[in-house]
């Protein structure tokens, strides 16, 4: 088999792994700034590409036309794609024997687009999976091929069900490969009616507001944790918040309890923040936030 794998996000490294031996070249992004000193860093896929020798194409544009020519020229019987980042133009989709395949983390036609897993954290789903798919010209259109299903733990973040969804996906992707590459695989149409879309997540989305429902919030906190990270404005500035729990306590909203932890009122219920960063300085537990900034009981959120 001769496959060549598109990925960049930490999402597409378990299904790479999975099925590296049969992978000829890997395409990720190209490196990017990152941390403080804003080094060029290469992506999760890059990364372990270089690890296994696999020989990596980091084009600044896949459309490119000298890079989709480049890539027919490899004779690979599926490309497969998976959180690359990227939207994939027909006459590079078509370029191996039997098409492109990706593995979108929703069960389509749910969760079309960028933030497949942190929607469906933020709408309260009970249920998500992993969705094997025939690559089309619109987003995440195209035919299905498998679905993987789990159910969305109630206190699980963002970062842990992606985690858990990849290892699906590496699964899934291993047991489907042969079939995959021979061309000899079941399409089914999806029902496009029932579709819905998935935008990635908006930096004022991942703003805690205590006027709003605890639970909605609470959901709100799981969905951008890791990433893009939680903010709750104080009058210390935004904390950061890391680590948290919903709390059933009865605590006025926009009000702090320090009667279990650092407990924050919301409508109908509470966070407990059990981690967090204050604007400035290392990440400390909430506890530790109480006595270094000598909160009481009853203190307000923010300054009066």
């Amino acid at each position: 088999m001769r496959i060549a794998y598109f990925g960049t996000a930490e999402f597409a490294v378990p299904p790479l792994r999975a099925i590296a031996e049969h992978v000829v070249a890997v395409v990720s992004q190209p490196d990017r700034p990152s941390g403080r000193g804003m080094r060029l860093t290469p992506s999760p896929v890059s990364a372990l590409a270089q690890e296994l020798g696999i020989d990596l194409l980091r084009p600044e544009k896949a459309r490119d036309p000298e890079f989709i020519e480049h890539m027919r020229s490899l004779n690979c019987d599926v490309f497969v794609v998976a959180a690359y980042g990227q939207i994939l133009r027909e006459s590079l989709l078509e370029g191996a024997r039997h098409g492109s395949v990706n593995l979108h983390g929703s069960i389509l036609p749910q969760y079309r687009g960028a933030a497949p897993i942190q929607r469906a954290i933020m709408d309260g789903e009970a249920e998500t999976g992993v969705t094997l798919m025939q690559m089309a010209k619109g987003m995440d259109t195209g035919d299905m091929i498998d679905i993987v299903r789990t159910p969305i733990g109630p206190d699980e973040t963002y970062g842990e069900l992606a985690a858990r969804l990849s290892e699906l996906a590496a699964a899934q992707l291993s047991t489907w490969l042969p079939r995959l590459a021979a061309g000899d695989y079941p399409r089914v149409e999806q029902d496009h009616a029932a579709a819905t879309h998935a935008a990635k997540i908006e930096r004022g989305e991942s703003i805690l507001d205590p006027t709003r429902p605890a639970e909605e919030e609470y959901r709100r906190f799981r969905a951008v944790t890791p990433s893009p990270g939680a903010l709750l404005p104080s009058q210390w500035g935004d904390l950061k918040v890391l680590r948290a729990r919903l709390s059933h306590a009865q605590v006025t909203p926009a009000t702090i309890s320090t009667e279990d932890g650092f407990v924050v009122g919301f409508h109908g219920g509470a966070l407990r923040i059990e981690e967090l960063k204050v604007p400035g300085r290392s990440a400390i537990s909430g506890p530790e936030f109480l006595r270094g900034f000598r909160i009481q009981n009853g203190t307000p959120l923010l300054a009066t």
